[in-house]
């Protein structure tokens, strides 16, 4: 009982704590709430972000405000075509010492932090997006037969341009499997735009305050796996997930038709861990069936793809994933309710 007490009160503290993160966050990046919610919920679930949106919405913006608040040494890589894999891992180079002797010295690159920025990731080539394969899954990189770990928590934030295909290199599914979550930053309302225009055109920018440190965070993400999930809420996730699996034998007839592969277990363990970080941070001690269905498209969306056919009929991945997510929530509680 009274572990089960002491549970309690640390998730309300930090509901607290986190709530002035979000308002920390919010004097700088105005409006879209959602996506903040989002980009949390990733790393408290120890995991990573795919922000995807047009030029100009605030992605880079937010990301800098979050390493602020969240007290995370920060990095920002620039992709481009011409970018090397040790422009971003880091290189050894030979030096002279003052006795006339020579050795090699590691000059670590941007990787060596805790919340790193990929800022249009898309833009470089397959090799380049493949040296933070090994980073993203093993938070550590091997650098001429050494391994060397990462920053301790460490989180990538990538953003993606979905405009411009010209000149870019779509990410491997290997790859995008990674992402905890694909989170769509999307124009802003006509009224937080207003407020958007008279908070950055003034003499002086609004500043956030730091509210988490690494240490904190890391205690956070710990807590969260601590945190009690209904056996319900576990046969939905998995329901849900293998409803995608075109080949799966009860995957209804719509995934069967539309979709080309489905999701792995990795969607499986994004809905268990974000669907309580998002519980903590509506200030509830449980994830319920509504987190689930609410986190469907950002866990899913990287996840599968149409096939040949349903693109070529004008279907969409997102509609599809919020009919079958509306049915399989549906049957999940028709049969709590006959039970």
């Amino acid at each position: 009982m009274a572990e089960a007490e002491n549970l309690v009160a640390e998730i309300e503290n930090l509901g607290e704590k986190l709530s002035r993160a979000k308002a920390e966050i919010a004097a700088r990046f105005i409006g879209q709430e959602e996506v903040v919610d989002l980009v949390l919920t990733a790393l408290l679930s120890g995991g990573h972000g795919l922000l995807i949106g047009q030029p100009g919405l605030g992605k880079t913006l937010l990301v800098e405000t979050l390493a602020t608040v969240m007290g995370l040494d920060g990095s920002r890589i620039q992709f481009t075509p011409d970018l090397m894999p040790a422009d971003i891992l880091g290189s050894e180079v030979l030096e002279k010492k003052k006795g006339g002797e020579r050795e090699f010295r590691f000059i670590e690159g941007p990787v060596f932090c805790q919340l790193l920025m990929a800022d249009e990731i898309n833009r470089a080539s397959p090799r380049t997006q493949s040296a933070l394969l090994q980073a993203m899954q093993e938070k550590e990189v091997t650098i001429a037969g050494q391994h060397r770990a990462l920053g301790k928590p460490f989180h990538v934030l990538a953003t993606q341009n979905p405009i411009e295909q010209e000149g870019t290199y779509p990410l491997p599914e290997a790859q995008l499997d990674r992402f905890l979550l694909q989170i769509e930053v999307t124009y802003p309302k006509r009224d937080v735009e207003r407020d958007i225009l008279l908070a950055t055109t003034g003499v002086e920018d609004a500043q956030a305050q730091q509210v988490f440190n690494a240490e904190d965070l890391i205690a956070a993400q710990t807590l969260l796996r601590r945190m009690p999930v209904g056996e319900s809420v576990v046969e939905l996730i998995l329901d849900l997930v293998r409803s995608f699996r075109p080949e799966d034998e009860k995957a209804p007839e719509i995934t069967r038709n539309a979709v080309s592969w489905g999701p792995g277990p990795r969607a499986a363990q994004a809905f268990m861990l974000a669907a309580r970080a998002r519980a903590l941070l509506d200030g509830r001690l449980a994830p319920s069936a509504d987190d689930v269905a609410h986190l469907a498209r950002p866990v899913l969306m990287h996840r599968m793809a149409l096939g040949f056919a349903a693109r070529a009929q004008g279907q969409d991945a997102g509609a599809l994933i919020d009919q079958v997510t509306s049915d399989v929530i549906r049957r999940a509680r028709a049969g709590e309710a006959a039970a």
